[in-house]
C-alpha cells in the first residue's frame, strides 16, 4: 500500500481546509455534505456522541454560530492508498487555554471524499 501519494494527499488537504473553513464560518449546508450521508456515520463530541447523519445534521443545525473561530496548532493527515485517510489536528480557541483535538477517518466516495468519523475533546490539564 502506498502511504501520502502526492496527488490524493492533496485532495484530502483540499477536503480538510474546505471542512474547517465551513466549521469556522458555521457553512452548516457544506458541513453537512462533507460527512457521508449514511446511519454508520458517526461524530464524538466534546459533549455529545452522534450516530448516523441524521443526529449529525440535527446537531449542527441547532448548535450555536458564536464562537467557532480557533488557531489550528498542528494538522497530520495522511492518506493509505487512494481511497482513505485520517486527519488529526490540534486547535486552540481564543481566550481559552485548553487545547483542542480532532480527528476524522475520510474515505473516497463516488460522489468524493466524505468524512465516515470524527471525534473531538480536550486535553485534560491544558487549560
Amino acid at each position: 500500500m502506498e502511504i501520502n501519494l502526492p496527488e490524493v494527499l492533496l485532495e484530502v488537504q483540499g477536503a480538510f481546509e474546505t471542512y474547517e473553513k465551513a466549521l469556522v464560518t458555521n457553512d452548516v449546508a457544506t458541513l453537512d455534505r462533507l460527512f457521508r450521508d449514511a446511519p454508520e456515520t458517526l461524530r464524538y463530541g466534546a459533549t455529545e456522541n452522534l450516530y448516523g447523519a441524521q443526529a449529525i445534521r440535527a446537531f449542527r443545525h441547532g448548535r450555536s454560530p458564536k464562537n467557532l473561530e480557533r488557531t489550528i496548532r498542528k494538522v497530520v493527515i495522511t492518506t493509505y492508498g487512494r481511497d482513505f485517510a485520517t486527519a488529526n489536528m490540534e486547535f486552540q480557541r481564543a481566550g481559552e487555554n485548553a487545547i483542542g483535538r480532532q480527528s476524522q477517518t475520510w474515505v473516497r466516495f463516488a460522489e468524493g471524499w466524505r468524512v465516515v468519523a470524527a471525534h473531538v475533546s480536550f486535553l485534560v490539564g491544558s487549560g
